[in-house]
Order: C-alpha cells, then sequence, then structure tokens
C-alpha cells in the first residue's frame, strides 16, 4: 500500500479579520495535491488569530488560552476543507473544555467530521499558558491506515512512538510550535530517533516566524522523515522545505516497503526490541 502525504510549515502574519487566516490557508492549500491523502499543519496553526482581538498589544502569556475564542469558525474552515478537498488534514489550536484549556490536535476528515488528540506532555515553557494535559493515548486509523499523532514535546517522549508502533501505527504525525533553534531541533533529532526506533514514516510541521507581542518566534522546517536506509535517504529526510515562507512538501510513502523492512531491513529494531523486550527493566 502506498500513501501520498504532506506536510506543512505555516508562517504567522498578522490578521485583523478571521478570513486574513482563511487567505493565508487558502494560499497554503493551493500548493498541496489534491492528490495527497494525509495533510499536516503545525501545532496551533491559527496562533496569529490572537492579533485580531483588539487587547492583542496587552495580553500576557497566560493570556494565550485566548485563542480557543476562534475555534468555532476555526474547525468549521477546516472540516469544510476537508470535505471540499476528500483529505484528511490535521491541524492544532487550543480548546477550552469544563475543566480547562487543551493543547488539541485535530483531524479532520474527508467526510466533514474531526477527531482529537490532546497534547498530554506540555513542555516546561509552554506551561504558562495555563493548558492541561490530555490523559489519553490512541492510534486512528484513516482510509485503511493506523497513523499517530504526537504533538511537539511529545516526540521527544520515546514511549509514546513506541506504543503507537505497538498498536499499529505506520506514521507518526508531529506538529510543532519550538520557540527556539535549539528546540526546533531537539524536535527533528527525535523524530528521526523514533523512525529508527520503530521503523515508521514521520511527519514533521513547524509554525514559523515572527510577530511583535507576546506571540514567540517560531523556528523550523518542515520535513517528511523515514528510517535512515536503502532506498531511502541518507539522513533519513525524504524531503524539506528550505525556505522560511508558508509552504509544503509531498512524498509518496510505502508501507509495504515498511513492513519488509521491518523483518530484512539493515538494523531490524522493530523486531528486535520486541525480541529483547524482557531486558529492558531493572
Amino acid at each position: 500500500m502506498k500513501v501520498e502525504v504532506s506536510s506543512c510549515q505555516v508562517a504567522m502574519q498578522e490578521c485583523k479579520v478571521f478570513s486574513d487566516f482563511t487567505k493565508q490557508m487558502d494560499f497554503l492549500f493551493r500548493k498541496i495535491p489534491s492528490t495527497s491523502q494525509f495533510v499536516l499543519l503545525p501545532e496551533l496553526v491559527g496562533l496569529h488569530l490572537l492579533t485580531i482581538r483588539e487587547d492583542y498589544s496587552y495580553l500576557k502569556e497566560s493570556q494565550m488560552d485566548r485563542l480557543s475564542i476562534f475555534i468555532e469558525d476555526y474547525i468549521s474552515y477546516f472540516s469544510k476543507k476537508a470535505f471540499e478537498r476528500q483529505q484528511c488534514i490535521i491541524a492544532g489550536s487550543m480548546l477550552e473544555e469544563s475543566d480547562g484549556i487543551y493543547n488539541t490536535a485535530y483531524i479532520f476528515t474527508k467526510e466533514g467530521q474531526f477527531l482529537m488528540h490532546r497534547k498530554t506532555h506540555i513542555f516546561p515553557a509552554e506551561s504558562h499558558y495555563g493548558t492541561l494535559e490530555g490523559d489519553d493515548l490512541n492510534i486512528f486509523e484513516i482510509d485503511g491506515i493506523k497513523i499517530g499523532i504526537a504533538i511537539c514535546y511529545e516526540i521527544e517522549i520515546p514511549e509514546i512512538a513506541t506504543m503507537y508502533t505497538k498498536a499499529g501505527a505506520d506514521i507518526i504525525f508531529c506538529p510543532s510550535y519550538t520557540i527556539t533553534p535549539h528546540g526546533f531541533y531537539r524536535v527533528r533529532n527525535c523524530a528521526l530517533a523514533r523512525s529508527i526506533e520503530n521503523q515508521i514514516y514521520v511527519l514533521h510541521a513547524p509554525i514559523i516566524g515572527k510577530l511583535t507581542g507576546v506571540i514567540q518566534e517560531g523556528f523550523g522546517h518542515a520535513a517528511i522523515i523515514a528510517p535512515s536506509e536503502p532506498p531511502w535517504s541518507i539522513n533519513g529526510v525524504l524531503c524539506e522545505v528550505t525556505s522560511n515562507e508558508t509552504d509544503c512538501v509531498t512524498a509518496t510513502l510505502d508501507l509495504n516497503l515498511l513492513y519488509e523492512k521491518r523483518k530484512n531491513g539493515a538494523a531490524t529494531t522493530f523486531l528486535d526490541r520486541k525480541r529483547r523486550a524482557h531486558l529492558y527493566h531493572i
């Protein structure tokens, strides 16, 4: 089985009205092939919607959760886009529930519906936002393909990717918002490591750019990652955006090749970690 996927980076820009955001997204979607079955957008991809607020220049980090006020329009836009394009679109925002605010990845299906994954591990610098941690880790089966979501810092927790892979996931989608170059490379290097450890594909999609005010600068380049062995790329990066603008990369992932490499590849980490699992206790 082969699946075409696209990973996107989004450069934050000031918005005066919600349609400024949708125009930017429409511009991006014109770059994304209509044949892509999965489209990954960054963590908190609509973060710059906060600039619409009249009080934006006075906002503090503890008030970043006000992004959740845009959620109805946000869901409406991406649900419609996924249905119109007949693609699965993964896009994140903040969701207010009765007990608090959650950093949430929405999985918009081509039926116009959506599923959700709440970020389970909050990055220390993110704790100022006041978001709560989710308590569920699940894989999702979309059109016969099993996927897992690891929002930014979650890819730095090896147990998450291991659990997803044991449950049958072949692709992990990692949307990110990293506020330093060090942060970007932590996420990127961990995505590469998770791909090798579990013999899976990983998509990495960062939000980037700099605005005035409380929103911190975002760093990174969108990429699609595979285990580092032939016939894939030497460094594990199949393709990567090289600009600092809103853009995407697209690749066709061969799942059957992945299964074959798990059995007979240069490094059969998927099977060997299972085979020697009894050793991994002290």
